[in-house]
């Protein structure tokens, strides 16, 4: 009659019988055997292996590797021990990155783009541009972030410089408005025109248009990137097609739809 039941082993432990039973199918503690009246009794011995699975378990051992660290010497143990709290600091940094991402979702924009991305969407709408016009921006720089990351963050640093050009503001403007107009409008001529002039005299914001050109599928990113949002045969497409025809010829690189 020494030692108790498996309910009372489970229950002094702190698991469940289940529980005890899956960790001797995994062969962490060695089932006791039967006594005369057909019970098995778990003694001492018993108790303390399934205090110590129990105990590495909780603090997040695999169960797999609880095992052999029981077995071990006590260095190895040591290191083992040490390898098990590298792997947790771990898992909590990614946990408190995720839970950081849910916060940034509550706050909109925060969640998709980084800080200075969401500053330059407050900047555009204090310089005066239209709520839609900001709202596709946001938007597109979130697909651009998504399909040239490596080259996202120094595109805002060209589009922070640009900014500050007066004369830039007012062209973008033209071209927000623009997007009301009528395809065939001669007006978006004259603006393709003018945009593409200051982009070539201003080659710091000419990096705006070259910057998110990806190594691969050039193309097809760029065109997703620059055309996002805009109806084929719109007026905005229109004028994002003069603006890249006047740069070709002028010798700038701008990926075609039939190139990588």
């Amino acid at each position: 009659m020494n030692g108790v039941t498996i309910g009372q082993a489970a229950a002094f432990v702190g698991v469940t019988v289940k529980t005890v039973r899956h960790y001797h199918k995994l062969g962490l503690v060695k089932e006791p055997e039967r006594d005369s009246s057909g019970y098995r009794r778990y003694g001492s011995a018993e108790l303390l292996r399934l205090v110590q699975v129990r105990t590495l378990a909780a603090a997040g051992v695999p169960l797999a590797e609880i095992g052999p660290m029981i077995d071990a010497d006590s260095a190895l143990f040591a290191a083992a021990l040490a390898d098990v709290e590298r792997q947790l600091t771990e898992r909590i940094e990614e946990l408190i990155a995720r839970r950081d991402t849910l916060r940034r979702l509550a706050e909109g924009d925060r969640a998709l783009l980084p800080d200075r991305a969401v500053a330059l969407l407050e900047r555009l709408s204090g310089l005066g541009f239209p709520a839609e016009e900001v709202s596709a921006a946001r938007e597109g720089w979130v697909l651009a972030r998504a399909l040239v990351p490596e080259g996202f963050d120094d595109y805002l640093t060209h589009v922070e410089h640009a900014l500050d050009d007066t004369r830039f503001v007012a062209l973008i403007k033209r071209g927000a408005e623009a997007a009301a107009w009528e395809p065939d409008d001669p007006r978006i001529a004259e603006l393709a025109t003018a945009m593409a002039d200051h982009f070539l005299a201003n080659p710091a914001h000419l990096k705006i248009v070259t910057g998110l050109q990806a190594r691969t599928e050039a193309a097809t990113r760029y065109k997703l990137i620059a055309l996002h949002g805009e109806e084929q045969g719109s007026a905005a497409a229109r004028g994002v097609a003069l603006v890249e025809t006047k740069l070709r010829a002028a010798g700038i690189h701008i990926p075609r739809p039939d190139t990588h």
